[in-house]
């Protein structure tokens, strides 16, 4: 169990949170929940000791081993994949290179002897021959390839290095699990295969994520920061959803309640207060009066963009057409004589983990790059709009927000194009930011400013909800289900790609698999066949075949 008593927290004389006292208990996954900035990240530093509070402590239970997942790509280049995963557990590890050392002893002593004795009895009792091989299934779950658990840290590219963080994070059967942003950069394989561990973990879990799939499938609970508070709420995150949007109706209601009853006391004690019989039931309505009190309905921090994209005309049949394309990138055939056609109805997600295929086919499509061999063709009533996963360029100038939006708008006038960067939460002076210093979600809103503005009736979005906070992930979910024109996307977000997406593909090995269908159909048939597959390989004919 973990718990803060009177926790405040301030930046200058701003609190992100004040006055928290909380318990977090075992056998539960809370989910942390709140508008960027209102201080999730910071919480959980505080809690897993990485900063110190204002005021308060927190408390956790004795003998109570905490994890939580680090950030620091760089923390462990010089050690070994599956050290790092080991290091989760320190005193396991401590234990494993003081043996080490004492057997390497060129003078071993009886001395030696009996200290190897007493750490070999802790490490059996921590189950540390297993060590390596439970290192290795938390790898491999994760998408981690065998012929990578032996390298140095600083060989991997920084996506494989989350991986081997989570797993350090998740190794060892931690009491307490503390995780930020855990599916960030995760394919949907390793986020299904995370969510099954985190469902079948016994201990205590708080977790931070804007996956609000996620966060269904894995939470007994949710803990909500707003108003420089944090409420507890039993449930997944829908019903936290119902839950506080009930709660507020409710205060509201009783608001409502109050404010007619004290209109009517003021208006009987303004009419009798000088009546002298009536002076005692006047002065009795005084202090029912004085006794009542309004609930405060403070301000939410949420801020809930407007996205909208309106087509400017509407889309034709003859949409696209992609025949026999193929792209060899760094010597590896991301893309082997592809075709496929796009009818005027069909959101077609890309799933599956080989992300640089998805994100060159995107790029041929929109001309960013030349294919090796094949063509394409865009239907003539088509006009496109796209995300790209990389914006770096986009946002290499000295030009300020509206500035830069400016010359991607038909009309060059201020007000029109402040009114689509108000809709983005880009208000007031927001708007004369330079867009080369803007962080990683008021650039995401920018570019969807952009593909709005446009008027497109065909959207091409590469991984659209990275840097999104919550209520922006919903705005956009809603206007992509809206949207009457074509879509072809990849998100890592389940319910984004659930709800929007009637066609999946998926490239593997280059090739393509093209199913009209929904994501959670696909996934269910894809299991389907795994398991198929599997029981024909390990059945009694199998070493017939």
């Amino acid at each position: 169990m973990i718990s803060t008593s009177h926790l405040t927290f301030r930046v200058g004389k701003k609190a992100l949170f004040e006055d928290v006292t909380i318990k977090f208990t075992e056998g539960n996954c809370y989910g942390l929940i709140g508008a960027n900035g209102a201080g999730k990240s910071t919480f959980l530093k505080i809690l897993s000791g990485q900063l110190e509070p204002t005021n308060g402590e927190v408390v956790i239970s004795k003998d109570q081993r905490l994890s939580f997942l680090e950030q620091d790509h760089f923390k462990y280049d010089e050690f070994t994949v599956l050290d790092t995963v080991i290091m989760g557990n320190k005193r396991l590890y401590d234990i494993m290179k003081e043996k080490e050392a004492i057997y390497m002893k060129p003078d071993f002593s009886d001395e030696d002897g009996i200290k190897a004795a007493e750490l070999e009895g802790e490490f059996a009792e921590m189950n540390g021959w297993d060590a390596e091989t439970d290192a290795a299934t938390l790898l491999s779950g994760l998408g981690v390839e065998v012929s990578e658990h032996y390298k140095l840290m600083s060989e991997l590219p920084s996506p494989i290095k989350v991986k081997v963080l989570l797993a350090k994070a998740l190794f060892g059967n931690p009491d307490i699990l503390l995780l930020d942003e855990p599916t960030n950069h995760l394919d949907l394989d390793a986020i299904a295969w995370l969510e099954e561990f985190l469902i079948n973990f016994e201990n205590t879990i708080i977790t931070v994520s804007h996956d609000r799939y996620f966060l269904n499938k894995v939470c007994t609970a949710i803990a909500d920061i707003d108003y420089g508070k944090i409420q507890l709420y039993a449930g997944n995150y829908d019903f936290w959803v119902e839950s506080s949007q009930l709660m507020i109706k409710q205060m509201k209601e009783a608001n409502r309640k109050k404010e007619e009853q004290i209109k009517e006391l003021k208006e009987f004690i303004a009419r009798f207060a000088a009546n002298a019989s009536k002076s005692k039931q006047a002065t009795s309505r005084k202090k029912a009066l004085e006794k009542i009190e309004l609930e405060e309905m403070r301000p939410s921090s949420r801020k809930y963009p407007y996205i909208d994209f309106k087509p400017d005309r509407s889309i034709g049949n003859d949409v696209l057409t992609v025949e026999n394309l193929s792209k060899t990138i760094d010597g590896v055939k991301v893309l082997d004589n592809i075709s496929f056609m796009i009818g005027r109805e069909d959101k077609v997600a890309f799933v599956g983990p080989n992300e640089l295929a998805k994100t060159t086919l995107f790029r041929i499509l929109t001309g960013e790059l030349k294919p090796d061999s094949g063509d394409y063709k865009w239907g003539v009533t088509t006009t496109q709009a796209y995300f790209p996963k990389d914006s770096t360029k986009e946002f290499d100038s000295e030009d300020t927000i509206y500035d830069w939006l400016m010359q991607y708008s038909p009309e060059k006038d201020v007000t029109y194009v402040r009114g689509f960067l108000g809709r983005m939460l880009f208000g007031g002076d927001d708007g004369m930011k330079r867009v080369n210093v803007l962080s990683g979600g008021e650039k995401v809103r920018c570019l969807l400013s952009k593909m709005m503005i446009s008027g497109s009736n065909v959207l091409i979005l590469d991984e659209p909800t990275d840097h999104l906070d919550m209520e922006s992930i919903s705005a956009l979910n809603n206007a992509l289900i809206r949207f009457p024109g074509v879509i072809i996307f990849s998100s890592r977000d389940h319910q984004v790609t659930e709800t929007t997406a009637n066609r999946i593909m998926e490239i593997r090995d280059g090739k393509l698999i093209d199913k009209m269908t929904t994501y959670d159909e696909y996934l269910a048939a894809d299991e389907g066949a795994r398991k198929s597959f599997t029981f024909t390989l390990t059945g009694d004919d199998a070493g017939d075949n």
